[in-house]
């Protein structure tokens, strides 16, 4: 399980011999198995697996959590899966099978033999099934994202005898700021195991890390400086090349692992350190490297006098860079992007920074933006952004979240009515949501929710560009721009039927993906925006102490939930206070960055926490209190993710919503 050297298989009585010494004695000597092995033996053992015993229920996605958990990793899946073709293409003779899993343990994507994977299928080894550790026990994917490191298991190394006949190779996959975002595998049969495997499948993960590393920081949209590094010119702009992204303030925030082995960097020194702590070279000799625009490699030098050949590319126009300390270091700006209500959402993320370039294009032309992403990600404040920034941004801003009316009740709010249209309706009748649009942006928030019948409405109203109101009368012309938004994912919608195809493609003219807030890597300077809005004379900072810990929560309620949590500790704030610390944040939240994550695969079932019983009389008398109760609790768990919750409870979010209302 040696990353740079692989070590001979176990041989397959040591390995007998050790797992019975582990069941009999609980110990693992040294002579019979390695040390990298025993630690995963031992993980394995304590999670309550026995090696011939019956599996526990190990998590299995669903077909629409598989479709959700491929969503949500888009960005992976899809830079993965050419390097996967060519590599199966490179092993198909050898009875195998090329494996992509997320950092979950979830098995996301499968090349292989088919007679290799009907044997697989017999183990679960295919998408949608969990190999995390806990679930599987040794296994290459599982312990590659224990270990944080490419591992070979082969045959009796399993920790399960059931898996015995599997040889496995797994390397794990980092994004360019260092986040683990899953594992690539190569599974065969044990009897074509090959050592040279290990390299081949090291090579594939980096060259996966390149790939996302040039989407990340491709020149049209990125801002800062690009080095290029090799021992050799020769070796600049080959897959060998070591690759680092350096911010306009002269922070580095983006490398592949080859960069990290050049350099002498670790992943956790992303984001903390200048490039001047890095290479002797100036950054404004940097700089003047970039302005000529030569196609030369140049020799640069490390801190440790290591000395290599370096291109520095940086965006055409792009005036200059500015060296901070790193703990002073502010989000990188686009200088040539104007200062508006856009650019005020971007404090540093790649992808935010990306969609924001991206929607600038469409801004102000008769095209339909479709956004997507998890509840919470603020698709509604970047829709009355892009409003604000846009040539409409005078008219006015109209937001019908489809999700929340009752059926009864959207067609009537969208498309208005005549007076005397229905018992009920006003004497003067209603303009209709739609109406109101007229001149500005019309935003239907979780148009994935809307009711068919309603869809056929809209879809006509959108071809026409003209309303007629319920009850009739003439139809009366109207000019929006339309922005949609869901977090569903609405081809699978319309597979079920649940959503219609041509409407589809009407609101979707350009889709954007917002990412949840787990996945951005600007959560200081977001949190500082955020305490900026809601206390812009006396702006509160984070203690230092506790940034930690919010950067490694998950943030299930993403940037609404952080909004809501930092409102909160700003209330709870002192005459005297301005740094907000433990104390002052709410105690679940403190509950949750205190208690150690526990792994979890996607379908795993929802547990809740254990809690002291009851006495009969302190018990739910009805089951409306029974279901308030579980709502509470549920929603509580989710950080309020309406979806989530809607999810875990087995309801559609429409029905959550009712339930909510029916409950108070």
């Amino acid at each position: 399980m040696q990353e740079h050297a692989v070590q001979p298989p176990t041989p397959p009585s040591l390995a007998r011999e050790a797992r019975r010494r582990l069941l009999n004695t609980g110990d693992l000597p040294p002579e019979l198995v390695n040390p990298d092995l025993a630690r995963s033996w031992m993980r394995s053992l304590g999670a309550g697996l026995h090696p011939s015993g019956r599996m526990p229920g190990a998590p299995h996605a669903s077909g629409p959590q598989l479709a959700r958990a491929l969503e949500r990793q888009h960005e992976l899946v899809s830079h993965a899966r050419p390097v996967m073709e060519f590599m199966f293409d490179q092993t198909r003779c050898l009875d195998s099978m090329v494996i992509l899993a997320g950092a979950d343990g979830m098995l996301l994507h499968a090349f292989g033999d088919p007679q290799f994977i009907g044997r697989a299928e017999r183990v679960a080894l295919r998408p949608g099934a969990n190999w995390q550790e806990q679930y599987r026990g040794t296994n290459a994917v599982g312990t590659a994202l224990a270990e944080d490191r490419a591992v070979v298991i082969h045959g009796g190394e399993h920790y399960l005898e059931r898996n015995g006949f599997l040889t496995c190779t797994a390397a794990p996959i980092h994004d360019p700021s260092g986040r683990l975002l899953g594992v690539l595998d190569a599974s065969g049969d044990h009897r074509s195991y090959h050592p040279q495997m290990l390299g081949a499948v090291r090579s594939a993960a980096r060259m996966i890390e390149t790939r996302l590393f040039e989407s990340r920081h491709d020149l049209h949209l990125w801002s800062g400086m690009r080095l290029r590094f090799h021992v050799q010119p020769e070796g600049i702009f080959t897959v060998a090349e070591g690759l680092l992204a350096v911010r306009e303030d002269g922070l580095v925030v983006g490398a592949n692992q080859t960069a990290l082995e050049l350099l002498g960097l670790r992943w956790m020194d992303l984001g903390q350190i200048g490039i001047d702590e890095v290479l002797t070279e100036s950054v404004a000799q940097l700089l003047e490297w970039c302005h000529r625009g030569s196609p030369l490699a140049r020799v640069v030098h490390t801190q440790a006098e290591r000395a290599l050949w370096m291109r520095a590319e940086m965006p055409r126009g792009a005036s200059s860079v500015v060296m901070l300390p790193p703990m002073a270091a502010s989000p990188a700006i686009d200088r040539s992007q104007p200062d508006d209500a856009l650019a005020a959402l971007d404090t540093g993320d790649a992808a935010m920074t990306t969609a924001i370039t991206r929607a600038r294009k469409v801004m102000g032309k008769s095209i339909a933006l479709l956004l997507q992403g998890e509840s919470g990600v603020g698709k509604e404040v970047f829709s009355r952004a892009m409003h604000k920034s846009s040539p409409r941004g005078d008219g006015p801003f109209v937001s019908v979240n489809c999700a929340a009316l009752p059926e009864n009740l959207i067609e009537t709010e969208l498309f208005g009515y005549q007076a005397g249209a229905f018992t009920g309706a006003r004497r003067d009748g209603a303009t209709g949501r739609v109406r109101e649009a007229h001149g500005g942006t019309l935003f239907l928030d979780e148009i994935g929710d809307m009711p068919l019948m309603l869809q056929a409405r809209l879809l006509q109203v959108l071809q026409d560009r003209q309303v007629v109101p319920i009850g009739g009368g003439k139809p009366v012309p109207v000019d929006f721009s339309l922005i949609c938004a869901t977090h569903r994912n609405i081809p699978a919608e319309i597979e079920a039927g649940r959503f219609r195809e041509d409407l589809y493609y009407r609101i979707n003219g350009f889709m954007l993906m917002l990412p949840p807030l787990r996945e951005r890597s600007d959560l200081p300077g977001l949190i500082a925006s955020e305490l900026h809005k809601l206390t812009p004379v006396r702006t509160p900072t984070v203690d230092p102490a506790l940034l930690p810990d919010l950067l490694r929560y998950r943030w299930p309620g993403n940037v609404r939930q952080l909004a809501n949590v930092l409102r909160t500790a700003c209330a709870m704030l002192d005459e005297h206070e301005n740094v907000i610390g433990w104390q002052h944040l709410p105690d679940d939240l403190v509950r949750a960055l205190r208690t150690p994550p526990v792994p979890a695969g996607p379908a795993a079932p929802v547990v809740a926490a254990a809690e002291p019983a009851q006495s009969p009389a302190a018990a739910p008398t009805n089951l409306r209190s029974v279901s308030r109760q579980l709502i509470e609790r549920t929603l509580a768990d989710c950080g309020g993710n309406v979806s989530e919750a809607g999810r875990r409870l087995g309801i559609s979010r429409n029905t959550l919503y009712r339930r909510l209302r029916e409950t108070g």
